[in-house]
C-alpha cells in the first residue's frame, strides 16, 4: 500500500489543526503509520505460513487458522488507519470549497467586493462543525476497532498454543503460532497508541467546545454594545433648557416645544 498519499493529506491538514490536533498527527505518523509500515507488516508476514498443527490431515491447519484468526491484524490496522485519517481529508475539502467560493465571488463582484469570509481557513461556521464532527468520528472509529479487536482476540492476547477440533481435523489438535510474544507486544503497543489518540481527540473536542462557549457567553467588549435608540415612529426629542447632558435626570421634551418664552410658557 502507498502510504505517501496518506502522509501528504495529513500534512495538508496540519495547518488547519489546533495544537492538540498537531500532537495527534505526530502520534499517528510516528507511532502508528511508521510502526505499521516498518515493523508490523514484517512481524505478521509469516502468520499463516508458520501456523503449524500437530497433524498431517489436509485442510486442518487452514481451518484452524481461520477459526482463531478470522481477520488478519495487519489488515484490520490498515483499515483502521485509513478510516481514522479520512475525516481530515473532509476538513481540507471544506477549506478548499470556501476558498473557491470566495474566488468566484470576487470574480463576479470585483476585487473590492466585501469578502464572504473573514478568513476562509479559520474554524468558524460550517468549518467549525466539520472539524468538530471529524474529531468525534475519529474517536468513534478507534473505539469501534478496539472493541472489534477485543471481541476477536480476547484481551488482545496472543497465545502460544491453541487447541482446535474443527472438521476435517481427526481429533483435537494443538496448533502453534509463530513469534507469539513479539506479536503480543506489537498488539499492546497499537492498542495503547489508539487509546492515546482517542484521549487527544476528546481533549480537542473539549477545548473547541469550551472556547466556543466562552466566546458566546463571555463578556463582550464595550465597543461592541449597541446604544439604545428610540423607535422611528416616536417624534424627535431634545433636552429641556437648563439641563445638562451629563445629568441622568434630564427631562426630554419634543423638539418643536423647545422654544420657550422668557416670561413663561407659550
Amino acid at each position: 500500500m502507498n502510504w505517501a498519499f496518506l502522509r501528504d493529506v495529513l500534512s495538508g491538514v496540519n495547518k488547519y489543526s489546533t495544537a492538540l490536533g498537531r500532537i495527534w498527527l505526530s502520534v499517528v505518523f510516528i507511532f502508528r503509520v511508521l510502526v505499521y509500515v516498518v515493523a508490523a507488516e514484517e512481524v505478521w508476514d509469516d502468520e499463516q505460513k508458520d501456523f503449524v498443527c500437530n497433524t498431517k490431515q489436509p485442510g486442518c491447519p487452514n481451518v484452524c487458522y481461520d477459526q482463531f484468526f478470522p481477520v488478519s491484524h495487519v489488515r484490520l490496522w490498515a483499515l483502521q488507519l485509513i478510516l481514522v485519517t479520512c475525516p481530515s481529508l473532509f476538513v481540507v475539502m471544506h477549506v478548499a470549497y470556501r476558498q473557491e467560493r470566495e474566488r468566484k465571488h470576487r470574480r463576479k463582484h470585483g476585487p473590492h467586493a466585501p469578502s464572504l469570509y473573514d478568513n476562509p481557513d479559520k474554524k468558524r461556521g460550517g468549518l467549525w462543525w466539520t472539524y468538530l464532527l471529524s474529531l468525534l468520528f475519529k474517536a468513534a472509529v478507534d473505539v469501534g476497532f478496539l472493541y472489534v479487536f477485543h471481541r476477536l482476540y480476547k484481551d488482545y492476547n496472543m497465545p502460544r498454543v491453541v487447541a482446535c477440533s474443527e472438521s476435517p481435523c481427526p481429533h483435537t489438535v494443538d496448533c502453534y503460532i509463530s513469534r507469539p510474544t513479539e506479536k503480543k507486544i506489537f498488539t499492546y503497543f497499537m492498542v495503547a497508541t489508539a487509546v492515546l489518540c482517542i484521549l487527544l481527540n476528546l481533549c480537542e473536542v473539549s477545548y473547541l467546545v469550551g472556547k466556543r462557549c466562552l466566546e458566546i457567553l463571555g463578556p463582550r467588549p464595550r465597543g461592541s454594545r449597541r446604544r439604545p435608540h428610540l423607535p422611528e415612529t416616536c417624534p424627535p426629542y431634545a433636552l429641556s433648557p437648563g439641563e445638562h447632558p451629563q445629568d441622568g435626570n434630564s427631562v426630554l421634551m419634543k423638539a418643536e416645544m423647545t422654544t420657550v418664552d422668557a416670561g413663561g410658557f407659550p
